[in-house]
């Protein structure tokens, strides 16, 4: 299993919070495509997405939190 440091996932994102917040959301999106069961060497779907942010493969944007109007 490989470890990602702070200062990996940083790299692409502002903070480590908002790294960990991108990759889940994007393991989310992986899990719904269909995968190849035959692999049997496949890493994990949390793994995969937290490599792709490291890598800068992942693209993002934050958006504000809409306050609700009284």
């Amino acid at each position: 299993m490989r470890v990602f440091t702070p200062s990996e996932v940083t790299v692409h994102a502002t903070n480590k919070y908002l790294s960990v917040l991108v990759a889940a959301k994007y393991a989310r999106v992986l899990n719904e495509f269909p995968r190849d069961r035959s692999k049997s060497g496949e890493k994990k779907l949390t793994t995969r997405s937290l490599e792709e942010l490291t890598e800068g493969r992942i693209e993002y944007r934050v958006v504000p939190r809409r306050r609700p109007t009284e």
